[in-house]
């Protein structure tokens, strides 16, 4: 069978894709920056990946006609607060539009339970492009999910870091609402269930776990599973402005995500009860059995998806190839170079940089640069990395985006996602027995060379010391 993924970057379709090709399917995959993909960790031969930006109609060109089924992820809740809504709709039409020049049968749209008559801006996004999906010349299966959970989504990462941090909470009101979260391997067994299934055809189910559990329970048996003692008290003061600067500094979540889902945790997602699961054979996995999954692959460095990796905010749009070059004229740079005892060595910990590795030296200092960018509203240094011993491109990476890596050139190039007055790159090169570590920064403005001068007393410690760390044997 000819399926499309759309959303293959995407935190469910990146786990979703090798469901279908062990299958059998020929998948065709819709990725906005292939550069992004890697496309080795896939048999080849029934994986087509397309380069589509589903908000310019001419790209969808390159889908072929030759389509039986699709699989509709794109999500664009992450990247503002206020214009996804219309960025959603735009993306469905366009999406609709191309689909009618094709031969598809049936669309599958994973979509947010939305039973109550007062939604949040995020829930009545997902329904209107359920709407306008609906219109297509195809039939539509929609699955409705709620708070989903497993290693690596944002609900998990939110609830560990509260959990983990917090031995007492000082919470909102909303932690007292009600939710049906769903283990993220249900999810999956409920997409690749439907393929295909005409009993499904045009039909609208809601899938969740078998509990319906408030925030504040979900955060308890959280710290039951993982043998922690959590005391949680509720103000009825806080306002959703401070609850999301509550959510934005206590954990790694962005500021726009965390004012999206502090609105969406006001309203009761609960499904309605269908027999979907009894027919497609699906045991509905316990919250608590979910947590000790989703657990066990985080402490065993397996996480295949990331929220973090697969959003796409103003950095990505063009995709991270115009990142790739470095700027030469008009910037300042920090040049470092050591002789190697072993280069394969100093790579493995080039490689490994960051997250629970932490930066080799002053880590102190990397901390306290990450507290400054949280203040005036960047992504810190809680985002981590997806997985401590191999990096691709395009991930996170604390507070850098991972530009290139090269294994055979042992080449790494990083992108600052914090904030500036300016752009930094941070680059590392294994040549022969020579380490060579730059450290680019092309300045905006008087704020920006201000800047610049401002933390070379500091730039002399810590890249110094790192390179040190980096070439010791």
């Amino acid at each position: 069978m000819k399926v499309l993924l759309t959303g293959a970057n995407g935190y469910v379709g990146r786990r979703l894709l090798p469901i279908l090709l062990s299958k059998g399917h020929q998948v065709y995959c819709c990725v906005r920056d292939k550069a992004r993909f890697d496309v080795s960790a896939y048999p080849q031969a029934s994986l087509k990946v397309l380069e589509v930006d589903f908000l310019d109609p001419a790209s969808l060109k390159s889908i072929p006609e030759e389509i039986d089924a699709a699989y509709y992820l794109i999500h664009s809740m992450s990247s503002s607060t206020s214009d996804f809504t219309e960025l959603e709709k735009n993306t469905a039409r366009n999406f609709i539009n191309r689909m009618r020049h094709t031969r598809l049968r049936q669309l599958i749209y994973l979509g947010g339970i939305a039973n109550e008559e007062k939604l949040s801006r995020h829930l009545r996004s997902r329904k209107a492009v359920e709407e306008i999906l609906r219109e297509g010349d195809y039939a539509l299966t929609t699955l409705r999910a709620g708070i989903i959970v497993g290693s690596g989504s944002a609900s998990f990462e939110i609830i560990r870091d509260l959990v983990e941090k917090l031995p007492v909470m000082v919470a909102p009101r909303w932690l007292l609402t009600h939710s049906q979260p769903i283990a993220v391997r249900n999810v999956l067994e409920f997409l690749e269930g439907v393929l295909m299934r005409e009993d499904t055809f045009n039909q609208v189910y809601d899938i969740g776990g078998p509990e319906v559990l408030t925030y504040k329970e979900m955060l308890l048996q959280f710290a039951l599973v993982r043998g922690l003692k959590r005391r949680i008290y509720i103000v009825p003061v806080m306002t959703p402005k401070l609850s999301s600067y509550w959510l934005y500094f206590i954990t790694s979540t962005s500021y726009k995500l965390a004012v999206n889902l502090v609105h969406s945790m006001k309203v009761e997602v609960v499904g309605r009860p269908n027999d979907l699961a009894a027919r497609l054979g699906i045991r509905p996995i316990p919250y608590p059995e979910a947590v000790s999954r989703a657990l066990s692959q985080t402490a065993n460095d397996t996480v295949p998806s990331s929220w973090i990796n697969a959003r796409s905010g103003d950095l990505l749009q063009a995709g991270i190839h115009h990142l790739s070059s470095v700027p030469e004229f008009g910037c300042f740079s920090d040049k470092r170079s050591r002789e190697v005892a072993d280069p394969e060595l100093s790579w493995q910990r080039v490689i490994q940089i960051g997250g629970k590795n932490g930066w080799y030296y002053a880590n102190a200092l990397w901390g306290f640069r990450g507290f400054l960018d949280k203040l005036v509203g960047g992504v810190g240094l809680r985002r981590g990395r997806r997985n401590q011993h191999s990096l691709q491109a395009g991930e996170a990476l604390d507070f850098w985006r991972v530009v290139e890596v090269d294994p055979e050139k042992k080449h790494l190039l990083l992108y600052a996602e914090m904030k500036l007055p300016g752009e930094a790159w941070l680059e590392f090169k294994i040549s022969g027995n020579s380490l060579v570590q730059t450290a680019t920064f092309r300045p905006l403005g008087l704020w920006g060379r201000m800047y610049w001068y401002s933390v070379l007393p500091f730039h002399a410690i810590i890249f110094n010391g790192l390179i040190d760390k980096l070439g010791r044997a």
